[in-house]
């Protein structure tokens, strides 16, 4: 049997301890990274427990009567450590599953966390929702390069890395994001998508400060002058460009190609997985062909973000899975 209860602020040296030994999280789940933006969103995390231990977590938030994977974060799911077995795995879902209908929640909504982030095996989910006939809503496909093989990267690629040789243009790994964020990222995003950061520059200062080692800024300069930069989110497996962004002079340079060929043969060479994020756009109908193809040319190739809708009252497909 297993119990299963909303979070309080009272259990976040607990949850904190969970998410930092979990097979399937990053640290993205520690709530020092969720609660920055907690104002945003009405909070319905759950914790399972069995025997009074804590076997698994769901980050979450609630609108109306639908839960979501909480919509402040990239990824999410049930997280659990490398020893739970399967058998428990399937509990842990059939009895949050079992009170969200109890508590009148007709549907949960869940994005994955896709398997370049996970310190072992994890598609215990992929089999749990065919039992439960769970819908896929959306897929965005991000482009990640596999560090192990032989990368191969495009002649595209190289010349705008050669350009930055040629141009001597100089990468520093800094501790402000102030320079990048107000000179290149925020006014490109205005002028070309009429948009802003996802993360304000306050919030992103205020979670660099929380997470030194897992977020790193990057920046391009031209006889001292920034002209390109990008902001890394470091996992134990994956190390994840959040933001990149690049000055007019950018073609002419080559700033961000020999930006990316120094962060992926030099700074996380011993990493995974190094990923450039989504170019889906239009929830995941339209991709942007020449962002993708930007990406391609480093040799990086797709990886899913799936999300799906789960009616909760189909916690009865999994009581009588086992024979």
């Amino acid at each position: 049997m297993i119990e299963v209860r909303k979070y309080n602020p009272e259990d976040k040296e607990l949850w904190n301890g969970f998410i930092s030994t979990a097979k399937n999280a990053t640290f993205l789940f520690n709530r020092n990274f969720m609660d920055y933006h907690k104002d945003r969103f009405v909070d319905y995390s759950l914790l399972c427990f069995k025997k009074g231990k804590l076997v698994g977590v769901l980050a979450a938030n609630i609108v109306g009567n639908e839960l979501y994977s909480h919509q402040g974060l990239t990824y999410g799911g049930f997280v659990v450590q490398s020893k739970t077995k399967f058998e428990e795995y399937i509990l842990i879902i059939e009895y949050v599953l079992k009170y969200l209908t109890t508590h009148k929640i007709e549907y949960l909504y869940l994005k994955e966390l896709p398997e370049i982030y996970t310190s072992s095996p994890s598609g215990e989910f992929e089999y749990i929702r065919f039992l439960l006939d769970a819908e896929i809503i959306k897929v965005d496909i991000s482009s990640t390069i596999k560090m192990d093989s032989c990368i191969a990267i495009s002649s595209n690629r190289m010349e705008g890395y050669k350009r930055g040789l040629k141009f001597g243009l100089k990468i520093i790994e800094v501790k402000g994001l102030d320079s990048f964020w107000n000179e290149i990222l925020i006014p490109n995003l205005r002028e070309k998508y009429n948009v802003s950061p996802v993360h304000g520059l306050n919030e992103m200062k205020l979670l660099k400060k929380c997470f030194p080692e897992n977020i790193r800024q990057f920046n391009v300069y031209d006889k001292g002058e920034l002209v390109a930069g990008t902001t890394v989110f470091e996992t134990n497996n994956v190390a994840h460009s959040q933001y990149i962004s690049g000055n007019s002079d950018n073609n002419k340079l080559g700033s961000l190609d020999f930006l990316h060929y120094y962060l992926i043969k030099e700074v996380f060479k011993n990493k995974s997985f190094f990923d450039f994020g989504i170019s889906t756009e239009n929830e995941g109908r339209s991709i942007n062909k020449g962002l993708l193809f930007w990406k391609e040319g480093f040799g990086a190739r797709a990886t899913t973000y799936k999300t799906y809708k789960i009616e909760t009252k189909n916690h009865a497909n999994l009581s009588q899975v086992f024979i």
